[in-house]
């Protein structure tokens, strides 16, 4: 059974920085292919993805966050980043790592980004 643990999570000042990760555990070797991604989600509003990274190395960002947001992985490790800059009020929500490959599709529980002054 796949398990995603994210943290990193805090309260952070308008152009401040965070680094989520997202560490996976349980994942079977023979499913090489996989997609991982980060979503955020606004109480009463849809999650919507923020970040995706490819088993071919691919990435690719919302427009909200072009520029400021960057996605990596420690394939090693089994562990994908979120490096946040240049924090904005409106990047505040829950942030969830999300891992799609031949062995299904996990979630992890969530972590709260709150950027305030």
């Amino acid at each position: 059974q796949v398990q995603l643990v994210e943290s990193g999570g805090g309260l952070v000042q308008p152009g401040g920085s965070l680094r989520l990760s997202c560490a996976a555990s349980g994942v079977g070797s023979r499913f090489s292919i996989y997609a991982m991604g980060w979503y955020r989600q606004v109480r009463g509003k849809e999650r919507e993805l923020v970040a995706a990274i490819f088993s071919s190395g691919a990435t690719n960002l919302a427009d909200s966050v072009q520029g400021r947001f960057t996605i990596s992985e420690d394939s090693a490790k089994n562990t994908v980043y979120l490096q946040m800059n240049n924090l904005k009020p409106e990047d505040t929500a829950v942030y969830y790592c999300r891992r799609s490959s031949g062995e299904g599709d996990y979630w992890g529980q969530g972590t709260q980004v709150t950027v305030s002054s």
